[in-house]
Formats: structure tokens, sequence, C-alpha cells
């Protein structure tokens, strides 16, 4: 079963892939993640990826779909996986396409949270004045500007992924705004029967 989560900063994405992972027992794959492990251990495509970086470049999507690539054909991903934070554009997702088709393998579904964005915005202010109020330190993205150019970053960028994707057959969308275990329920409902075709 191999899914990609969609949807903004602060939609519940990181709870929800960790309850996926626990009931389904794939691996979450964060890009992050992967290029810092690529690097590390100096495989061809990490080594690439390290070169840019010291250069103080852009990782190129040629790169990241390599990486994620080579990070697909190790054991705990061949039964499936939950990609994280990638594809964040149509070409990457279309490059991430061509790379899978390559690889006989394809997307099982793709699961947008959709969410009011206003709403997140005070989710957020309230984290901040919480923590503020506790004489912890806010974290630089819990600040309701920073976290307002996220979005503005991810409209423009990530969210015509939906368009992609749903002409494609392939996305399903759930609330994000109900309660954490009304959209693990959701997910799940929509998730069991690729993870029964799988064999997962």
């Amino acid at each position: 079963m191999r899914i990609i989560l969609l949807g903004p900063p602060g939609a519940g994405k990181g709870t929800q892939s960790e309850r996926i992972v626990a009931r389904f027992g794939i691996p979450q794959l964060s890009t992050g993640d992967m290029l810092r492990a690529a690097v590390a251990a100096g495989t061809p495509v990490g080594l690439e990826a390290k070169a840019v970086m010291e250069a103080g470049g852009l990782v190129s999507d040629t790169i990241v779909v390599g990486i994620v690539a080579d990070r697909i054909e190790e054991a705990d991903a061949k039964s499936g996986f939950i990609l994280d934070g990638f594809p964040r554009t149509v070409e990457q997702a279309k490059a991430l396409d061509a790379m899978l088709a390559q690889k006989g393998i394809a997307l099982s579904t793709v699961v947008e949270l959709k969410v009011d964005e206003d709403a997140l915005v005070g989710r957020i202010s309230n984290r901040a004045a919480e923590t503020a109020a506790r004489g912890q330190p806010v974290r630089k993205d819990d600040t309701p500007e920073v976290f307002r150019s996220r979005l503005d970053a991810y409209r423009s960028q990530t969210a015509p992924l939906s368009d992609y994707y749903a002409k494609a057959g392939k996305l399903e969308t759930v609330d994000g705004m109900q309660p954490i275990d009304t959209v693990t329920e959701k997910l799940m409902a929509i998730l069991e029967p690729h993870a029964a075709t799988a064999g997962a």
C-alpha cells in the first residue's frame, strides 16, 4: 500500500501518519530524513545531494526522486510506504509517477486532509500563547506570521496537487477539522481496502 498524505502545515499529517504506521506496519518516508540518511550513508545520490547542499544550492527534483527510488527498494518499504512532504509540486508528482512506473508499481491512493486555514492560524496562535504563558520559548514556526507564510507557500506550490491526483482518480479527502480520532477512523476506512488488495 503506497500512500501520499496531503494537507497544509498544522493539518495533522504527522499524527495520522504515526497511526497509519502503527496499524499497517509500513514506514513513513520523510524526504528530509531520507536525504540526511543518503548523505550519511554516502550513496551515489547522497553524495550528489551533499555536493549541492555544501555549495549552498537547493537539491533538485531529480536528486530527491533518486533518493526516494533508493529508499523504497529497502526491505521495510516492500509492502508499502507513506510519503510525507513529497511531492510538493506537480512537477515532482510527475517525476514520482514516472519513477514508480519504471519499477512497475503505482500509488494506492492520495489522501488530503482538508482544513480551515483561519482556524489553523487560531490554533497556532493559541498554542504559541499557551507556550509563552508557561514561560517556554515559542517555536519560530508557531508564530502566526511565519505560519501564514508557510500556508501561502503551501497554497501556491502544493495545493495544485489536489487537482493533479483528482484527475488521475487517486484523490480522497478527509475533513481534518474533526476530532483526531474521527479523522483516524475516516482515514482507516479509506485505507483498509487498499491494504486488503496489497496483502499488507
